[in-house]
């Protein structure tokens, strides 16, 4: 099952990426949300159902789509780090 890290970066499967926020309840449904910003454009801010948010693609709609789920975590790399390790190697 796929699960929701906060203050983590996701793809969409469209291709645009999106920083998690956190989760919000709904006061009277307690349906959970995801709070999330685009790291593109204007920034937006959106919240989306927490089980849309971690569903599958829908790969009948979308058979070209090699990702699985609709919102993937990325683990992205310090470039500094990455600078400091080359400068150690040389």
């Amino acid at each position: 099952m796929n699960t929701l890290k906060t203050n983590a970066i996701y793809k969409h499967f469209k291709g645009d990426y999106y920083l998690v926020i956190d989760v919000a309840i709904h006061s009277e449904t307690k349906e959970k949300y995801v709070i999330y910003k685009a790291l593109y454009g204007n920034c937006d801010i959106y919240i989306r159902p927490l089980d849309m948010f971690l569903s599958e693609v829908d790969h009948q709609k979308y058979p070209n789509i090699s990702q699985k789920y609709r919102f993937e975590l990325q683990e992205i790399a310090s470039v500094k780090e990455k600078k400091e390790n080359e400068n150690e190697q040389s």
